[in-house]
């Protein structure tokens, strides 16, 4: 994360006040929320049993994700001020510590987490392959990594389709509810699945909503 000429802390502020991470969970279009649930869903059972253990999410944004693991102890990391106050509100009653930075930057301890979740912020991040050698860092032995990004190939072949149709005259600006203009990178499933192999193990691969249909690229993944 981090180059000069790309301030992340400023771009993630901006994007976290343009779309409002509460709104895109709670008033997004339905299938929107659809798509986003069945991720929750594949995030909770990649993460399997996590009562008592470290688990880290990199890129927290507003604590939706962390918040399904009440039993756990939580750390929310994100670069933005903006996510953070949000995730501290989501989150108030959690057993978490709140962290401030670049998870490439802030000098974590090796092998400090027995789980880390990464969802939705790799498209964001200046130097992908830099937080995937942190992240791989602070994973325990017989740790797990939860990944997940966007498949924005294919994202943006079906907006260009719904554009053209009667709904796209409903939607009109709410078709790129999220944010998707901030993403710094794209991917294909397969072309993510050859970055993340130079750094973990893959050990399953899933899509949301559908396999056959992955808006979103899901991974489960442990040390090499």
């Amino acid at each position: 994360m981090g180059a000069p000429g790309i301030d992340v802390e400023r771009l993630n502020d901006r994007l976290a006040i343009e779309h409002p991470i509460d709104d895109y969970y709670d008033r997004s279009p339905l299938p929107i929320r659809l798509i986003e649930r069945r991720r929750l869903a594949l995030i909770r059972e990649f993460m399997g049993y996590v009562d008592g253990l470290d688990v880290i999410e990199v890129g927290s944004g507003g604590g939706h994700v962390l918040r399904m693991f009440p039993s756990a102890r939580l750390t929310a990391l994100d670069v933005s001020d903006e996510y953070l106050a949000t995730a501290r509100a989501n989150l108030a009653g959690y057993d978490v510590r709140f962290l401030k930075g670049e998870i490439d930057k802030l000098g974590l301890p090796d092998a400090s987490f027995d789980r880390v979740v990464c969802t939705e912020v790799l498209e964001h991040v200046v130097d992908p392959a830099a937080v995937l050698d942190a992240i791989a860092k602070v994973l325990r032995p017989a740790g797990v990594a939860v990944i997940t990004v966007p498949n924005d190939p294919l994202i943006g072949r079906v907006k260009r389709i719904v554009r053209r149709s009667p709904a796209g005259w409903v939607l009109r600006d709410r078709i790129e509810w999220g944010g998707d203009t901030y993403h710094l990178h794209q991917w294909t499933p397969s072309a993510f699945a050859s970055l993340l192999s130079g750094h973990f193990r893959i050990t399953e691969r899933r899509g949301a909503p559908l396999d056959r249909f992955p808006l979103r690229a899901c991974f489960r993944c442990v040390p090499r």
